[in-house]
């Protein structure tokens, strides 16, 4: 310091303080004033300077959801909750912001590059027709059909679960549920995107300190949108990275990266058997065969690698490796934070349970060729649990900002109620380019819907077939996850369990399994833990 006062004179160093004052002050006036968000109702503090959400997102934990659900109380359906964004907590514009109108819909670059992953992967990639076409060969990998041709994989390590769970019962053992569960669900998500289980429920512990990593590299997510940390660690060498996080990070990080190197060693023994058949093929003009049949188990990466969709920079092995980490990743914790939360709530209440167990007395689940999958889907209670369970925990924690570039929005919009009659009769029109978002768990929380109790766990509220429909069909108030392997997974868990098992929760409420951390996705105060004795049923 010494040697920048000596340099630079007292006169240059006030010259500058001026100069930085002015620009702050007139960028404070600016966004408050004459910024094309300056009319939108919300927190000074928050329309002045990113500073208001970095200290509910670092400061306080992951705690900017809910403030901005106590935002919406005071002032109204559509608020501003930084200097360049929006935020409508209104179910009936769900439809609007996030259904395929045709229209170009971007994400908010600013909030899913903090993912870390490069801007040309799934998760955040923010131009809508480069995430169009990434998506294409990603869909149909997990349609209704293709889940029901690779239902053995469910099936067998829910066996292996039930089969864990039997032997704890045996000697009156507490052990980690929540776990096992992470663990299932983890080993059915990567043999179906992969072909592969690591064997995560054959692990004493079921590997608890990977889906721990895996839920708290949210807080990076958070960190990252207001200190870019994340793309550095990624640009890294891989075995650079894994000596960083053994000398810095606890076990669970070095599960995580070593994971990472893994599954980046099995993607490209896929790729390169994929490019080898390929190679291998040798049409001829008359020939009308089909593709040679091969011993390799099909996966995700195939139908990236043969989607014509993407050009050939896109299926490069970085790109690909980051897409089925993250899809694997997401595919498994999701999951089961939901199913940890039904089990809880199904097993601590006798009413619920009985009626479901009564419900379930026409299948022997001990005979899985007894049944198929879909005779569980034609279930009204075992079905309202499920929907409960997603409403409850629907994945994401965090607003999915969406943009729309070339057109401005309005707001309720032409023939679009409100639910806040009182403070949402006002149309209000959203400049173009501004990103505008909704948070599931906001709205599924909303009383004027889901009634006084919308907080609780409470499956009759989707008995009544006209509120099921209006609320999950025509005006879509209800918007959780919905790949078909989830459902599937959802269903087959929670019917074996019920039928085979009663389960003790010790030392947990349900306050442990409610949305209390933004995450990007949903964390508990469990943090994945739910703590179980089981007993066999007769």
């Amino acid at each position: 310091m010494s040697l920048l006062a000596d340099l630079l004179p007292a006169a240059t160093w006030w010259h500058v303080a001026v100069a930085v004052t002015v620009y702050y002050v007139s960028r404070t006036i600016y966004r408050l004033t004459l910024h094309p968000l300056a009319k939108f109702p919300g927190p000074k503090l928050a329309a002045i300077t990113r500073l208001y959400e970095g200290y509910y997102d670092v400061i306080q934990e992951g705690q900017y959801t809910f403030k901005i659900a106590e935002l919406h109380k005071q002032y109204g359906p559509i608020i501003r909750i930084s200097p360049y964004e929006l935020h409508i907590n209104d179910s009936t514009y769900y439809e609007k912001l996030y259904r395929n109108d045709g229209g170009r819909w971007d994400k908010y670059d600013w909030a899913y590059a903090a993912h870390g992953r490069g801007l040309d992967v799934a998760i955040s990639a923010p131009d809508h027709f480069l995430h169009k076409a990434i998506r294409q060969p990603l869909s149909p990998f997990f349609s209704k059909a293709n889940v029901g041709r690779k239902m053995d994989i469910v099936r067998k390590h829910l066996d292996k679960l039930q089969a864990i769970m039997t032997r704890k019962a045996s000697t009156k053992e507490t052990f980690d549920l929540g776990a096992a569960i992470s663990a299932w669900a983890r080993d059915v998500s990567n043999e179906f995107i992969m072909g592969k289980s690591y064997g995560n429920l054959d692990k004493e512990d079921f590997d608890k300190d990977f889906t721990t990593m895996v839920t708290d590299e949210g807080r990076m997510w958070r960190y990252n949108k207001h200190i870019p940390v994340l793309r550095v660690a990624f640009s890294l060498p891989w075995d650079f990275m894994l000596w960083l996080a053994g000398w810095l990070g606890d076990k669970g990080l070095k599960n995580v990266f070593t994971h990472l190197k893994v599954t980046l060693h099995d993607t490209k023994q896929i790729i390169d058997a994929h490019l080898a058949n390929t190679s291998s093929e040798k049409p001829t003009s008359t020939s009308t065969s089909k593709t040679p049949e091969t011993t390799q188990t099909h996966t995700i990466i195939n139908d990236i690698l043969s989607s014509p969709s993407l050009p050939s920079h896109l299926k490069s092995l970085s790109r690909i490796h980051q897409d089925v980490f993250v899809i694997t990743s997401a595919g498994f914790e999701t999951t089961a934070s939901t199913l940890r939360l039904i089990i809880y709530n199904l097993f601590s209440s006798p009413s619920i349970l009985s009626r479901l167990r009564s419900e379930l007395s026409q299948f022997n689940l001990s005979d899985p060729s007894s049944y198929e999958y879909r005779d569980l889907e034609h279930l009204p209670y075992l079905t309202a649990i499920l929907m409960e369970g997603l409403r409850l925990s629907p994945a994401a924690a965090s607003r999915l900002q969406r943009v729309a570039p070339d057109r401005e929005l309005v707001y309720p919009g032409p023939q679009q109620g409100n639910l806040n009659d009182d403070k949402g009769e006002k149309e209000w029109t959203i400049p173009r380019g501004t990103p505008v978002g909704m948070t599931q768990i906001l709205m599924h929380w909303d009383e004027s819907v889901y009634g006084k109790d919308a907080r609780e766990f409470n499956p009759e509220r989707w008995m009544d077939e006209e509120f099921k429909r209006r609320i999950a069909g025509g005006e879509r108030m209800w918007a959780p996850f919905s790949r078909g392997l989830a459902w599937a997974e959802l269903y087959l868990c929670i019917a074996t369990l019920a039928q085979h098992f009663d389960l003790e929760f010790p030392g947990h409420s349900a306050e442990d399994f409610e949305a209390a951390i933004d995450a990007f996705v949903i964390l508990t105060k469990s943090r994945g833990e739910l703590r179980t004795v089981a007993k066999v049923r007769d």
